[in-house]
């Protein structure tokens, strides 16, 4: 896979100097991603391909965007974030890492009908949407618009990642999943730790289901959404990732 800009590609046009334009910026550290980075990255080495162009929903500090592009260093990152706060942050980041494979952080609201939510719309297909952290403190509505605008925007073999707690039927809930979850809910009426047949469910309403689920460090887990095959073709991770 060519890697190389080419004229018209909105994603890697939106690369070049952005690292020495924002390298002003701090770096804010979320202690969080700095924890779960490596666990993540292990799992996303896995599952995708050598090569491929990723859509970070919810970037943040942009930790994870440094990270998985250097260890990811045949695929292009591009992060975003409903706030461009973070975006100085991103680029430091990027710039202590070294990596050169991150495209300019974009303003994207899940929620918006055009993504990103400022400038032209994506024309080029993702081969993953990334996802982590961002479920349980936002309004449900944004489980339906993630599932919504990835099933829009994937490849056709792509993969939806998404990252964090979540409430599974006939799986005891850590109690530290319960403690926060009720944290949450006290904090914001609308957030919580969701169900997984709830986002599962959100899943399918848009095309996408769960061919795999990875156990993840502090009772969270990795999921990984694909395009509903044909009857008859199984999936090959869901049964090994368990």
């Amino acid at each position: 896979m060519d890697l190389q800009p080419k004229a018209g590609d909105e994603v890697h046009g939106r690369t070049a100097n952005w690292h020495s334009q924002l390298a002003h910026g701090s770096a804010q550290h979320s202690p969080a991603a700095e924890r779960n980075q490596q666990p993540i990255l292990q799992v996303l080495q896995q599952v995708l391909p050598a090569q491929g162009m990723a859509l970070e929903i919810a970037s943040g500090t942009g930790q994870h965007a440094a990270f998985f592009a250097a260890g990811l260093p045949g695929w292009v990152w591009q992060p975003s974030d409903a706030q461009a706060d973070a975006f100085g942050s991103m680029a430091a980041w990027c710039a202590q890492a070294g990596v050169a494979n991150v495209s300019a952080p974009l303003v994207l609201n899940v929620l918006a009908p055009q993504w990103p939510s400022e400038g032209a719309a994506f024309t080029q297909p993702f081969d993953a949407v990334y996802c982590a952290n961002m479920l349980h403190i936002a309004p449900w509505a944004t489980c339906a618009a993630l599932m919504q605008g990835a099933a829009r925007h994937l490849a056709p073999h792509g993969r939806l990642i998404t990252y964090g707690p979540y409430l599974e039927h006939d799986v005891p809930t850590a109690p530290g999943n319960l403690e926060f979850d009720a944290s949450l809910r006290q904090r914001n009426p609308a957030w919580g730790i969701r169900p997984l047949a709830d986002v599962t469910q959100q899943a399918a309403l848009a095309g996408l289901h769960l061919s795999a689920r990875f156990q993840m460090p502090s009772n969270n887990l990795l999921l990984v959404f694909q395009r509903v095959r044909p009857a008859g073709q199984a999936t090959s991770l869901l049964a090994a990732a368990t």
